[in-house]
């Protein structure tokens, strides 16, 4: 279970390493571009009705920690689709993605 470390104020965001690998690249195509948008979650310990969203911009400090050292092999498709859907949108909802964070 990786982490995805957004504002040094904010709790990490525990992520799978895989879908972690994905959101990377997700997240860095979209920032390269200057192009920020929000991704919304559901937090392992706050129960099942609660949901947290951030505004991800590139002015905003962000660390992806991997638990593994090895990194994981990038699904295309599953990549375009956390492409689109974050293009189609303005966000990036993790919990039908993330299905450790249910």
């Amino acid at each position: 279970m990786g982490k995805l470390k957004y504002d040094h104020t904010a709790e990490p965001i525990q992520i799978e390493d895989v879908t972690l690998a994905h959101l990377k690249v997700v997240i860095a195509t979209k920032l390269r571009r200057q192009e920020s948008f929000m991704m919304t979650w559901r937090p392992i310990d706050q129960g099942e009705g609660s949901r947290l969203t951030a505004w991800i911009h590139p002015s905003v400090p962000l660390v992806f920690v991997f638990d593994s050292p090895d990194a994981p092999a990038i699904d295309s498709k599953r990549l375009e689709e956390m492409i689109h859907a974050t293009n189609a949108t303005g966000e990036l909802v993790l919990d039908h993605l993330v299905k450790t964070l249910d």
